[in-house]
């Protein structure tokens, strides 16, 4: 069964950092992309980061570049999201997803989904 967990979402302050974790199983991770996407409150969910099944990744929101940083651990079935400098307009859900191989910042191309995990950025 195809499945993807995240975890490490939370409370922090401006400029704080937070790291949240996409676990997957069901599947073999190191022929998949595994994309980064945000929703926040009122608005449509967006692409944020995306690592490809070579190992290539690419951050879509200029507003996260030099912050944010997307790694693999096909070792470990894992996904990282390394999210430094955190202001409160990055308040959202933040949802992993799967597809074949190559990233997409378009969120129907992908098929699979995790539960989310609340980042909340606020003083």
């Amino acid at each position: 069964q195809l499945q993807l967990v995240e975890s490490g979402g939370g409370l922090v302050q401006p400029g704080g950092s937070l790291r949240l974790s996409c676990a997957t199983s069901g599947f073999t991770l190191d022929e998949t992309a595994i994309g980064w996407f945000r929703q926040a409150p009122g608005k449509e969910r967006e692409g944020v980061s995306c690592t490809s099944s070579s190992g290539g990744s690419t951050n879509w929101l200029d507003s996260v570049k030099g912050r944010f940083s997307i790694s693999r651990d096909n070792a470990k079935n894992t996904v990282y999201l390394q999210m430094n400098n955190l202001k409160p307009e990055d308040t959202a859900i933040y949802y992993c997803a799967a597809r074949e191989h190559y990233c997409s910042p378009y969120a129907y191309r992908f098929a699979s989904w995790g539960q989310g995990t609340q980042v909340t950025v606020s003083s």
